[in-house]
């Protein structure tokens, strides 16, 4: 090879390098914008342009360079948006401080596996014949769903939560679930964005009618639903929601014990009627189905057939040893236990060790020993009041696995405990995830929070009353109705595999509709 052209090869090298790198710079700033476009920000034309930057640095790649974008993306998006864990390290700072950065660095260098294999996985359905944008949306989807399942799950800040504080969007929830919300997301987005550097004229205008047609479908449908919603959607049920603002780090202090249960009590006692009393995640500071007397105290706080739901641990001597478990107990107002229910989506390395024979670590949150999962979403009855399902904490965020399929319950309660996470974006990001629950269900929900965010939302996503990060107080509502099954509810993700075979479906249609149209124009 003459020196020339060994110059011009180097030089051609450099190029596509230095092209590269700024195409993984590019990424990762794009996958930066998610975080903004999430809650509390809520600026959804972020979402747009990250996405849709993504698909157009991603077009023409290799199967090599669209992993390393889509692992850019990944973590652009989740280092700054999954920053707030640091926090529940420094609770206990002597102990864990020194985890925190590592913690959030290893689980955004994990999670950012997804989006690279979306990328990557893409390219090459694109070149098996797929449209790349609806490759983009597809398999962006299929990984969001499998975080959303492998080794436990973590469905944590999907695409369609960009859609939470935009109603008219959010409403395609109730029929292809949170997962296929986000595939239109992303479809529109590629769409849009594939068009601006497509130098095809037809394609182009193809792509942003497209593009247009489905958002218009989509928020017609929300604009729709939305208007032939019932108003007010109340029931006759009051409930009160107690958020008493106790501190991670004195919540389980013997010294301030006392303190926090007459905390607990006085801003249940406040005047004003209520049917059911909601208490947070382990509110109480103890074994509370284990006291009789404290059961007692509280039942009166309640009126004839009231009710308080209240988070506590609960222990159980087996023939394996003692049993743990994070559970709501049902407190009539004679201090019995009318009916309980045990956490079953447990945090790891939070309340329990996976792997915990290979793994010689401690958990975040101190307890005797490990808690153990309880068999799955339950329906609650108690006395006259309208069925519950409850969602502990972390369980609200999986799509489809909140409520029991066998007995729909009128409402869902989410206990909870977001204290650990102080006034960060953390508790703004989980409350959304709770918003979708409930449009995707048709059912109203009902968050008490320890230290916030506390909130009373509607069928529709649409929050009625709320208590802002680190304050304590009530709130005082009348519980709303619920709507008959959505169809997310009635076949779950399903509904989600049918949306993407019907867009392959179409696509083919007018990808062969084109081709006879060349063949004729040609002859």
């Amino acid at each position: 090879m003459s020196s020339l052209a060994k110059s011009e090869e180097q030089r051609i090298s450099s190029r596509t390098n230095s092209r590269g790198l700024a195409g993984l710079v590019s990424s990762a700033l794009a996958g930066a914008c998610i975080v903004f476009a999430l809650q509390p920000y809520s600026i959804l034309p972020l979402a747009l342009i990250a996405f849709a930057l993504l698909a157009v640095l991603v077009r023409g790649a290799s199967g090599f360079y669209a992993f390393g974008l889509g692992y850019s993306f990944g973590l652009g998006q989740f280092l700054p948006g999954l920053f707030w864990i640091t926090e529940s390290f420094l609770v206990e700072a002597d102990r864990f401080g020194w985890l925190a950065l590592p913690a959030v660095f290893g689980l955004s260098a994990l999670l950012s596996i997804f989006p690279a294999l979306a990328c990557a996985l893409a390219v090459r359905m694109e070149r098996a014949g797929l449209p790349l944008a609806l490759s983009m949306a597809t398999s962006w989807t299929a990984t969001e769903w499998l975080r959303g399942h492998v080794l436990t799950g973590f469905p944590w800040n999907l695409a369609a939560y960009t859609l939470s504080d935009w109603p008219v969007a959010a409403q395609a929830s109730s029929v292809v679930g949170s997962y296929g919300l986000g595939f239109l997301l992303v479809l529109c987005a590629a769409l849009a964005g594939l068009a601006f550097v497509s130098a095809d004229n037809g394609k182009r205008l193809g792509r942003l009618v497209t593009a247009g047609a489905i958002a218009l479908s989509t928020a017609g449908f929300g604009a729709v639903r939305l208007l032939l919603a019932d108003v007010p959607l109340e029931r006759s049920v009051q409930v009160r929601v107690v958020q008493p603002n106790i501190a991670q780090s004195t919540k389980w202090d013997d010294a301030a014990r006392n303190a926090n249960i007459l905390k607990l009590i006085a801003l249940s006692a406040r005047p004003g009627d209520f049917d059911i009393l909601l208490w947070p995640e382990t509110a109480w500071p103890g074994f509370l189905a284990e006291d009789a007397g404290a059961r007692a105290m509280l039942g009166w706080l309640l009126p004839e057939t009231g009710v308080l739901l209240t988070g506590s641990p609960e222990r159980e001597e087996t023939g394996a040893g003692t049993v743990y478990r994070n559970a709501v107990l049902a407190i009539s107002p004679d201090g019995t236990i009318l009916t309980r229910y045990a956490k079953h989506h447990l945090v790891p390395f939070g309340e329990y060790i996976p792997w915990r024979n290979l793994l010689p670590l401690q958990r975040l949150v101190q307890s005797l020993g490990d808690f153990t999962p309880g068999p799955g979403p339950r329906t609650l009855a108690f006395g006259p009041h309208p069925y519950a399902g409850i969602a502990i904490c972390y369980e609200i965020i999986f799509p489809g696995h909140v409520v029991d399929d066998a007995i729909r319950p009128d409402w869902i309660f989410n206990a909870t405990n977001d204290a650990w996470f102080g006034a960060s974006i953390g508790p703004w990001q989980h409350l959304a995830s709770a918003r979708m629950r409930a449009v995707e269900e048709g059912l109203p929900l009902v968050r008490a929070a320890n230290t916030g965010i506390s909130a009373v939302v509607d069928a529709y996503g649409a929050t009625l009353a709320m208590l802002d990060i680190d304050t304590s107080g009530v709130i005082d509502i009348r519980l709303p109705r619920p709507l008959p099954a959505t169809i997310y509810a009635r076949i779950g993700d399903w509904a989600l595999l049918i949306l993407t075979l019907t867009s392959w479906v179409i696509s083919g249609y007018w990808a062969r509709r084109q081709q006879a149209n060349l063949k004729g124009a040609s002859k």
